[in-house]
């Protein structure tokens, strides 16, 4: 695969870290993307040691508005044009809608939905006038129904996945991919701050490494594939809703997120 440059967003741990790793491999340029300065420097200098590669440190909260356009115009300023572009930055929180605090639920859709879809539609057009291009963006299994006591959050996992088919979709024949990445429960730093470290569904499931997701979600890009589900129970719960009444999902969801006792 001809990567020149790779560009990953919440490259500062989890699931964006490892696909940096990997991304080191095969391409010439990484741009890192994330709020912490200090932890991207780390970063820059752990994949720079091991690998003939160069990396681009951009300290960059996206929640804050006009954010994606900032790091775009940053590159092109640069001339440094983007091959591969993974939109990882992500998160969530826990709770019942009526009670959760509405500003770490709007900077969740900024980052979630709007930096996400903002990334896409800048690099997106240089990658289809060089008719090259591989995006990621990651979803989740959450995509597939709806979840209480997390509602904002699967939300915007369900905007990820049908945004990125319908995309994928226009994008055939254009020589660029777009793959919807969507991981079940993963051993990343998510759980503790989205406050699920206690509930059902981190107690009794065993997350899968943050490595593995990656790994996995890498070599469906490469395929080209629009949906990448990793783990054999993740797809057929995800399979599964299609065929499960509508209105019970809700309040298997809802057991799952409930805080534990046991």
């Amino acid at each position: 695969m001809d990567c020149k440059t790779a560009l990953i967003t919440g490259a500062s741990g989890g699931i964006g870290y490892e696909f940096a790793k990997l991304l080191a491999k095969d391409c010439n340029t990484l741009v890192l993307v994330a709020r912490s300065k200090d932890r991207l420097k780390e970063i820059k200098k752990e994949l720079e040691t091991a690998s003939p590669i160069s990396v681009i440190v951009v300290a960059q909260d996206l929640s804050e508005p006009g954010a994606a356009e900032k790091v775009f115009r940053r590159l092109e300023s640069e001339h440094i044009f983007v091959d591969i572009l993974i939109n990882n930055a992500g998160f969530g929180d826990h709770g019942a809608f009526a009670k959760t605090d509405w500003q770490k639920e709007g900077k969740m859709i900024a980052v979630n939905i709007s930096a996400l879809t903002e990334m896409t539609k800048l690099f997106l057009k240089g990658m289809v006038g060089r008719k090259s291009g591989r995006i990621v963006n990651v979803a989740s299994t959450a995509a597939f129904q709806p979840g209480p006591l997390m509602s904002v959050y699967y939300a915007s996992k369900a905007y990820v996945l049908s945004f990125s088919e319908a995309v994928a979709n226009e994008l055939e024949g254009t020589g660029v991919t777009i793959t919807a990445l969507c991981p079940g429960p993963t051993a990343t730093g998510f759980a503790i701050a989205a406050r699920m470290e206690r509930t059902r569904l981190f107690r009794f499931a065993k997350p899968a490494p943050a490595a593995a997701v990656a790994r996995y979600g890498y070599e469906a890009m490469k395929k080209g594939k629009t949906v990448a589900i990793p783990g054999l129970l993740n797809k057929i719960i995800a399979f599964s809703v299609r065929t499960s009444p509508r209105k019970l999902l809700p309040s298997i969801v809802r057991w799952l997120h409930e805080n534990s006792q046991s």
